[in-house]
């Protein structure tokens, strides 16, 4: 007993040879045919349960030729297989006019022919209901409510913003400004789609009424009644103010009986008793916990006693240039090495500021500071601290389908983006730059094997995770799935915990291969390729901002003669170890990178020649004072040259940049070395 009968309506022999073998071999009776003559003759005479239409055929096109189909046959499942036909448009046109059931895009796999034909032919099964796995579980996950009320927050904190964005935007509107009305339109229904979902019913209904007032004038099907329109929307205002009033629902608790809504936690040195005193009371104010130490000593017993968000140090703590000296018996200690640091004195002239910097420190802050001050260096440092979040893009054009899966991933260490739209799957790549990519496979428009191939087909991301969310779970969707090109898949309905292993292992491997890729196995430093992208975004922040970037190349000194001399383990070590006072003394934001052999390269924004060259001139002194040790034992000490190019006055393009700094590099050589130039 076959499992259907198929219209195979394809010129190409070998194709069709192919593709009928296989559907045979899955139990179909395929009637083929080469040009819409034998089509019409196997029509004639036997009944089919689907057909399958190639776009372009002798004689005829395929759209022609279904358009024919029709009148006899209006029902009749119908797949399209086209290597041009691509675009929402020409989508629109096959599925709504023509009632074709799926748009294929060639070139595709046998398997995944099947996969469609078994949708079409084969009664199709109810959609499965609601995964309740995946549906927030307020009483039993408090990780999971703690996360969403998180999300709560950041989103109602961007709610007025938005609100205000829509005014403005309907006002540009009623002044004539073009696109301005179009804009207000999916502003109001983004609002409608997602204020409710965060928490906001009332903005939610409001932001709905506003939607459908503008809908008709966005169709032209009716004028636009501005005073309803403003009443509308100053409704929404005070709507959304009055769910941002001072009454908050709380936060849960922590385990541990701490506030949740703190902003961080911060070690305070100095030793003024009543200017610490205040500090304290700053941070009661302003939701910091603020532990303090007046004593070099105390301030690295605390900081072993506790986990600190980051150091805020007196810059004379104990004495002159003390708190510089705290600072690195600081990062000395094991897990502290990445402590994010900032510093404050009266003292602000360029020596302090550039030892500052040196030291790691990403904030100078004047003494006394302000509550303002203390919040916004504490939520910079906070920031550094918390581990760097992964994106997941979600495409999945059933909205409800976005938001539930976001709900399960969202956490401190994923953020999600949703799309809807795989006609922008491209776009968003670029814009988003996701770790990962989840994709339903039936989607209006290219499918997920069509989009999988896409995404292959692009060299920038050829080694991104691609997931698979489908409810397909036989083994011509398998091979399917893996010949597109897709890393795993998750059989419908997903299990939260199943959707997060899976995400999280992918995500984990990806990053450790990251890590492999881009960084020296000796040093722990950037290698030159993604130093070099990472360079290229710097340069083009600082000219956006009109700000400097200094670039440094340096090199150590005679270092063919240290591992001759000394032995090439002792040339690792002090590879290793310039590469951690690299990483160490500057800045989170500087970037580092092994650019080859003894060769090492850094930026720091914001840096002038001059104040780049006293801050490297410290780590060049810091080196000098290290005694390394040869392998028979005897010691020996080392020194750096460099050569430092700055942009905008040295150019503005990387390669300018770096011919400048590698010239002063050898002119540093030729004049004796141990030397900086600029």
């Amino acid at each position: 007993m076959t499992r259907g009968t198929l219209l195979f309506l394809e010129d190409d022999r070998d194709l069709q040879s192919l593709v009928s073998t296989y559907l045979r071999e899955r139990g179909y009776q395929v009637e083929s045919a080469r040009s819409v003559k034998e089509a019409r003759d196997v029509l004639s005479r036997s009944r089919v349960d689907a057909a399958i239409v190639d776009g372009l055929l002798p004689g005829m096109s395929g759209t022609d030729f279904i358009q024919e189909l029709r009148r006899d046959e209006p029902s009749l499942p119908i797949l399209f297989a086209s290597a041009f036909w691509r675009d929402l448009k020409s989508h629109e046109l096959l599925t709504r006019q023509l009632k074709v059931a799926r748009v294929l895009h060639k070139p595709y796999k046998p398997q995944e022919l099947l996969v469609w034909v078994e949708q079409v032919v084969a009664p199709r099964p109810p959609p499965p209901p609601p995964p309740e796995s995946l549906q927030p579980e307020v009483e039993r996950d408090e990780d999971l409510t703690a996360m969403l009320a998180q999300l709560n927050g950041e989103y109602g904190a961007r709610l007025g913003d938005k609100v205000r964005e829509f005014s403005g935007l309907l006002e540009r509107a009623h002044a004539g400004a073009a696109g301005a009305l179009e804009d207000a339109f999916m502003l109001a229904h983004k609002l409608h789609g997602t204020a409710g979902s965060y928490g906001f019913v009332h903005v939610s209904a409001a932001a709905g009424r506003l939607e459908n007032l503008l809908r008709p004038v966005r169709d032209g099907e009716k004028a636009a009644d501005w005073n309803a329109l403003r009443t509308a929307a100053r409704e929404l205002g005070q709507l959304a103010q009055r769910a941002l009033s001072p009454h908050p629902p709380p936060l849960p608790k922590p385990s541990d009986g701490t506030s949740a809504s703190l902003l961080g936690t911060v070690l305070v040195a100095d030793e003024d008793p009543q200017w610490l005193a205040e500090v304290e009371h700053m941070g009661r104010e302003r939701m910091v916990r603020v532990v303090t130490a007046r004593t070099e000593d105390e301030a690295v017993d605390a900081a072993r006693q506790q986990g600190l968000d980051g150091a805020l140090l007196h810059v004379d703590l104990g004495q002159k240039e003390g708190g510089f000296q705290a600072a690195a018996r600081l990062r000395g200690e094991d897990g502290l090495q990445s402590l994010p640091l900032a510093f404050f004195g009266a003292q602000g002239d360029v020596p302090y500021r550039v030892a500052a910097a040196h030291a790691g420190a990403s904030l100078y802050l004047p003494r006394p500071f302000s509550a303002q001050d203390l919040m916004e260096a504490v939520e910079r440092m906070a920031s550094t601290r918390r581990p760097e979040r992964s994106r997941v893009l979600v495409l999945d054009d059933d909205p409800d389908a976005v938001r539930t899966l976001s709900v399960a991933l969202t956490s401190p260490r994923v953020e999600v983006v949703g799309l809807g739209d795989p006609f922008r799957l491209v776009e968003s790549l670029a814009e988003h730059r996701p770790d990962l990519l989840l994709l339903d496979v039936e989607m209006p428009g290219p499918s997920g094997f069509d989009l999988c191939r896409i995404v292959r087909s692009m060299p920038e991301w050829r080694e991104l995770p691609i997931l698979f969310i489908t409810a397909h779970t036989g083994v011509e969707f398998r091979v399917a799935a893996f010949q597109a090109g897709a890393d795993d898949y998750l059989s419908k309905p997903v299990l939260r915990e199943e959707l997060r292993a899976r995400v999280h292992s992918r995500l984990e491997r990806a990053r450790l291969a990251r890590d492999r890729a881009e960084r020296d196995s000796l040093t722990g430093l950037l290698l030159r390729r993604p130093f070099l992208e990472s360079l290229r975004g710097r340069l083009a922040e600082a000219l956006r901002q009109d700000k400097p970037l200094a670039l440094l190349l340096l090199d150590l000194d005679r270092f063919k003669q240290v591992n001759d001399t000394h032995g090439h383990l002792a040339g690792d070590r002090v590879l290793v170890r310039l590469g951690r006072m690299l990483a160490a003394r500057f800045r989170k934001e500087d970037l580092r990178c092994r650019w080859g052999g003894e060769e090492f390269a850094v930026t720091l924004l914001g840096e002038t020649a001059q104040s780049a060259r006293d801050i490297l001139s410290r780590t060049a002194r810091e080196l000098g004072r290290i005694a390394f040790e040869g392998e028979k034992g005897e010691t020996f000490h080392v020194t750096l040259s460099a050569g430092i190019a700055v942009a905008s006055q040295d150019g503005t393009q990387v390669e300018t940049l770096l011919q400048r700094a590698d010239e002063r590099l050898y002119r540093a050589k030729r004049n004796g070395r141990d030397r900086i130039e600029i």
